[in-house]
This record gives C-alpha cells, sequence and structure tokens, in this order.
C-alpha cells in the first residue's frame, strides 16, 4: 500500500500564507527577445511500427517541484510545443475541480505550477489567466457547491486554498483571477453579440440525442474581459468574438466515482455546464455520453493534465484526507478520452484493488454494461468521433512517454 502522507515541503524559495509554506510565483520581469519559435507538427513523430492516435505524457511531480517543466519539456521533445498551443496574448482558462474540499479538488500547488509555466511564456505572456469551475451551487462538501477557498484544500500543507494561489499572483501584478460559476449557475442569459453582458449560462433550446441540453457560461472577468466558454473573446469594440485568443487547459483529479466509476478528464467537463437550468439535468447525461457531447459542441480543452498527485480510490466523489492515496504523478494529453483510458487502467484500478473488498468492475474502460465508465467513455468518444476528432479509447492506439 503506497503511503499516506502528510504535509511535503519543497526545498528553494519559500512562500508563506495562511500559515502555508510553498513555493513563490516568480516576479513579473520584461521578457528577453526571443526568436520566433519553428512550426511544429500538432502530432508527435511515430515510434512504434504503427502510427499512434494518441501520445500521453507522464511526469513524477508533488506540485512543488519542477515536474511541470520536465512534463512541457516531454511534451516538445515530441513535437508538441506548449508554447505554440498557448500564445503569448493568450486567455487561458483552468477547467479545475472544486466541488469538493479535501483531496477531492484538484491539487492547489499543480494549479500554481500550471499558472507559472504559462507565464514562464519565452515569447513573454501578456494574457491572462482565468482559474475556473462550476460546483452548480449544490451537493459538495458543505451542500452548497463548490468554493476556491477551501480551508481543507488538496495542498501539501492543507491550508493553500485554490484562492491564495490567485491571490499569490495577483500580489505580484500579474492578470490572474478566479470565477466561480456556482455565483451565477441558474441565471439563464443570452450571448454578449446578442447585448446581453450579464454573468450567467447560454441555454441551447435543442435537447441532443445524449439527452444533454448544451449549456456554458459566460462572464466578465475582474480585468474586464469578456469570456464566453463557447464563442471565445468578445470584442464590445469590433463587436465580435476571437475564439482562437480563448484556450482552455483542463484540469482535474483523478479519482472514483460511485455512480459512474470514474472522475477524470471527461467526466470533470460537468464543472462547464448549469445542472440547475436545464430540464433533463445534465447530469444524468453523463451515462448516455453527454460530456462529450458538451466538448464537441461548446470548447474542446487545448490540452488535458491529470492531477494525480493524490487520488480517490474510494468512496468518491468526495476524497478525505484519509481516503485519499499520495501518487505524485501528472499525465498529460491532448486526448481527454486516452488519457482517462490509461490513467484508470495504472493508476485508479490498480489503487482501488490494492483495498480490503475493492472492486473496480464498474471503472473498467473495457466494460460495455450500461451504466459503467466504460461504456459511458465510449459514448463520448464517439460523439467526439462523430464530429471529426482523432481520439482513441484502445491502449495499442497510444503512444506513452513514462518519464517517471
Amino acid at each position: 500500500m503506497r503511503k499516506f502522507a502528510a504535509c511535503t515541503l519543497a526545498l528553494g524559495m519559500m512562500f508563506s500564507i495562511a500559515g502555508c509554506v510553498s513555493q513563490t510565483p516568480q516576479p513579473a520581469e520584461e521578457a528577453p527577445e526571443v526568436a520566433a519559435t519553428p512550426d511544429v507538427p500538432a502530432a508527435p513523430p511515430t515510434e512504434p511500427a504503427d502510427e499512434p492516435i494518441s501520445t500521453i505524457f507522464v511526469e513524477r511531480t508533488n506540485g512543488l517541484d519542477d515536474g511541470m517543466t520536465r512534463l512541457i519539456a516531454s511534451m516538445q521533445s515530441y513535437g508538441l510545443d506548449f508554447y505554440q498551443i498557448i500564445a503569448p496574448n493568450s486567455v487561458v482558462l483552468l477547467q479545475i475541480n472544486v466541488q469538493w474540499a479535501e483531496r477531492g479538488g484538484t491539487n492547489t500547488d499543480l494549479i500554481a505550477a500550471v499558472i507559472q509555466s504559462v507565464l514562464d511564456h519565452p515569447g513573454g505572456f501578456t494574457g491572462e489567466i482565468v482559474v475556473a469551475d462550476n460546483g452548480q451551487a449544490q451537493f459538495g462538501s458543505e451542500r452548497r457547491g463548490g468554493d476556491l477557498d477551501w480551508r481543507q484544500a488538496n495542498s501539501a500543507c492543507r491550508e493553500r486554498s485554490t484562492l491564495d494561489v490567485i491571490r499569490e499572483f495577483q500580489a505580484l501584478g500579474y492578470r490572474v483571477t478566479g470565477s466561480l460559476w456556482d455565483e451565477f449557475t441558474t441565471v439563464r442569459v443570452a450571448e454578449f453579440s446578442d447585448g446581453d453582458y450579464t454573468d450567467g449560462f447560454v441555454v441551447e433550446d435543442e435537447i441532443r440525442h445524449t439527452g444533454l441540453e448544451v449549456t456554458y457560461p459566460k462572464f466578465t472577468t475582474e480585468f474586464g474581459t469578456h469570456i464566453s466558454f463557447r464563442e471565445g473573446i468578445w470584442d464590445s469594440a469590433a463587436q465580435e468574438f476571437d475564439s482562437e485568443r480563448l484556450k482552455v487547459i483542463n484540469l482535474p483529479v483523478l479519482k472514483s466515482h460511485f455512480i459512474f466509476g470514474q472522475t477524470g478528464a471527461v467526466k470533470g467537463y460537468m464543472g462547464t455546464v448549469s445542472d440547475r437550468l436545464t430540464q433533463t439535468r445534465a447530469h444524468h447525461s453523463v451515462g448516455t455520453g453527454g460530456m462529450g457531447t458538451q466538448m464537441v459542441y461548446t470548447r474542446m480543452p487545448v490540452l488535458n493534465i491529470m492531477d494525480m498527485v493524490w487520488i480517490g480510490p474510494d468512496r468518491g466523489p468526495a476524497v478525505s484526507y484519509n481516503a485519499a492515496v499520495e501518487i505524485n504523478t501528472i499525465a498529460a494529453s491532448t486526448d481527454p478520452v486516452a488519457l482517462d483510458v490509461w490513467t484508470t487502467n495504472h493508476i485508479l484500478i490498480p489503487e482501488v484493488e490494492r483495498l480490503p473488498g475493492g472492486r473496480a468492475a464498474g471503472m473498467d474502460p473495457s466494460s460495455t454494461t450500461p451504466g459503467s465508465f466504460g461504456h459511458w467513455l465510449r459514448l463520448s468518444l464517439n460523439e467526439m468521433l462523430d464530429a471529426g476528432y482523432r481520439f482513441t479509447m484502445d491502449e495499442r492506439e497510444m503512444l506513452v512517454v513514462d518519464n517517471r
């Protein structure tokens, strides 16, 4: 059994906030002139005999070390350039998990590491970073939905909340902010292009064949940036959207789910919908492929990074400190389905099977039993394939670059 560790302190520069010790975000400084990055292929070069459909990059990290730097370098060596995916003026939206306290939400040390990686853009980052999620203003650790400021946080010292991380970077002058979509998850709105500047969720009238009514957030950040999760960045002067400028990085924590077997990159997209505004309840559609529909009809992440610093193999989606298992690993892919399959097979299921009486049948990606993880993930994949995305559930079609 892996150890259940207490707070781990990183070596090097430290920053104290709310009694918590963590790495210091690096202060803003004038970016050096750099040569233009040459074009690189969208997919990594072929390694096995048959070209893989999807590549997964795995690194060891506790969130406080240089794991993100090593991950980015590994991606670069296979032709996937993080700093071409993210442009210097991008608005980067980190889609995290905030509905649950303790180990049920995305690791905040890792959130800080991802933010720092974006800010370290070799071209000089001039854009904005938004950390966001929708805990649906229901259920969760206190039966009221999500919180960016859980005082029982998923961090090395257990006190560094997502809001603390945001404030650390803001104190240094960075355009980093948070948006808790719970605050307007019951507000139905029209788009910016319709003259509606109210924060809320746009709701499509159509119910898709997976049972999902597509909904998505639109809001204005504290820096005045108008963001539509589907359409992009709204320019009120030009009266047009810039879709390319908005980049979503999907940053879920890997854990079990007592209904759907697993929560990861695809299931985590429940944080981009309003369950409260839909007639058919969006959460019910997970089991029929609805999150694949949501990804296709709103915005696909440019990168998915699975937080496995601590995972929840039992009693998820809530994960207490005592129930969590320390793995100190992250994995990334542009393919959310492949990432879910590989991390579940090789990280989550082995930990479930170590538990007394642990049963992993419901989270087996190969399962075709209705309601199982494998069944609804395959339905989600079908939505993506139909939309033209080249993703896979077959590990024989995956190249895994494991640097642990």
